[in-house]
């Protein structure tokens, strides 16, 4: 049924965005909790982040988008190239025009890694049926995933190998 989504699926969209918002803001709490040494508070953020990843998964069930793996790779590549393609570009430009060079900064960063995001999607894509072993490496600066082993700088933001952690 296409058309008007019903206050309902709206509600069900909304609650989802919320729940995964704070999974992750969840996460970086604990990071920030266990950095300042309150391991017992850390805990309590990563335990409560999983309990909002449970209703985050419902949610996202009911809005019917998770599908099979090579649907979910197709979404997922199409999101990757729209944020990279058209989000992006229009954050960037706005953060230019309103003098804001760290957020513009940000976001260039985001864009690029994106596009590389997106890259990796069409490639497992093209491999699905193989289903290609490897290793994938994350910059924890700008977010560039490596495919393999991580390279010596980050061909994003320039920073070195050791701030890349590895995926398994």
């Amino acid at each position: 049924m296409e058309g008007k989504m019903s206050n309902t699926e709206n509600n069900i969209k909304l609650g989802f965005t919320g729940e995964a918002k704070a999974v992750v803001r969840l996460r970086l709490y604990a990071d920030k909790a266990e950095e300042e040494g309150y391991p017992q508070i850390a805990k309590l953020f990563r335990a409560i982040s999983e309990a909002e990843l449970v209703h985050a998964k419902k949610h996202l069930k009911m809005m019917n988008i998770l599908k099979d793996t090579e649907s979910n790779l197709k979404y997922a590549f199409e999101s990757e190239s729209t944020i990279s393609e058209v989000t992006y570009p229009e954050f960037i430009k706005t953060a230019l025009e309103e003098d804001n060079k760290l957020a513009a900064l940000s976001f260039t960063h985001s864009r690029d890694a994106e596009e590389f995001h997106a890259a990796l999607y069409k490639k497992a894509l093209e491999h699905f049926a193989q289903e290609r072993e490897t290793t994938y490496y994350v910059c924890e600066v700008c977010g560039y995933v490596a495919d393999g082993e991580a390279p010596e700088k980050c061909p994003v933001c320039q920073a070195p190998k050791e701030k890349f952690i590895r995926v398994d």
